[in-house]
């Protein structure tokens, strides 16, 4: 049987889970958001090299040559994002948890009132 101390420890410790994904999930943004700005810079620079009056590129090919000369870049910006979404997820499996830990706790306040 499931005590009310017990359910209590479990709230608490969620709450601490859910304080250190919030702290996660705030650096993995702003890791996002740093590599993302440093892609677009670099994109931009690139594109601004490739802009020359003697150059008859198209748009697409410009932004093709943007994005392979600043790969790394984007393959920083898409690890960046994974992180975001995972810590997003690790975030709501906690709220997840603490709701059914209250759904819980309701059915052994209301047992123990038998």
């Amino acid at each position: 049987m499931i005590t009310p101390l017990q359910i209590e420890k479990r709230l608490t410790d969620l709450s601490r889970e859910i304080e250190a994904a919030h702290d996660e999930l705030t650096e993995a943004e702003l890791g996002y958001h740093t590599a993302k700005a440093l892609l677009e810079i670099a994109m931009a620079r690139s594109r601004m090299a490739v802009a020359h009056p003697d150059h008859k590129l198209t748009s697409v090919q410009r932004e093709d040559m943007a994005l392979i000369e600043n790969s790394d870049a984007h393959y920083q910006l898409a690890i960046a994002e994974a992180k975001v979404k995972a810590a997003r997820a690790n975030a709501n499996r906690i709220r997840t948890q603490v709701d059914i830990a209250r759904s819980v706790s309701v059915s052994v306040r209301s047992s123990l009132e038998l």
